[in-house]
């Protein structure tokens, strides 16, 4: 299965390989592999697997023990910065074969559209350089480059971003 099935998946089902919001990090690991980067701070671990960021808490606020995941994204932006093969898990690799360092987003669009849901603006989380949209009955936020020069340099982004790329798909 190509790429844009698996951010497809992830926008519609709000999950990666079975996992998603409410798991532990170990049903993380089992599913990406133990090949990441944690970050603890406050009572809070965030793990970082490249691709896949993932966002844990305490189950019971106050109380050391079992964490759960409360959010995650899938940070597409850091395949056009970060070249290196971990930036995709092997567990995605092997799925869903090679990942492309750029997502054009009327791609990704009418592969959900395909799935049976719609695809939103979300107003209120939208920027001047960037957009954001619901994708209808999902908890998942696309966010896309709307402004690759936001500060109005006349550069082109060094990372080779262009208007209408994806930048991530969050799960909150």
């Amino acid at each position: 299965m190509p790429a844009l099935d698996f951010y497809a998946h992830v926008a519609v089902c709000a999950e990666v390989l079975g996992v998603g919001v409410g798991a532990d990090p170990e049903a993380w690991e089992a599913a990406l592999g133990a090949t990441c980067l944690d970050v603890p701070g406050r009572g809070l671990l965030r793990r970082d697997y490249g691709l896949v960021e993932i966002n844990f808490s305490p189950d019971q606020p106050g109380l050391r023990g079992r964490m759960s995941c409360f959010g995650f994204g899938v940070k597409i932006q850091r395949l056009l910065s970060d070249q290196s093969p971990n930036t995709v898990p092997p567990p995605l690799s092997r799925e869903y074969g090679q990942f492309a360092p750029r997502v054009p987003f009327k791609e990704l669009q009418a592969a959900i559209l395909a799935l049976g849901h719609t695809i939103e603006l979300d107003k209120h989380n939208t920027s001047s350089d960037m957009d954001c949209y619901r994708v209808s009955a999902s908890a998942a936020r696309i966010h896309v480059v709307a402004d690759p020069d936001p500060y109005g340099s006349g550069d082109p982004d060094p990372d080779g971003h262009h208007r209408g790329d994806v930048w991530s798909l969050d799960v909150w």
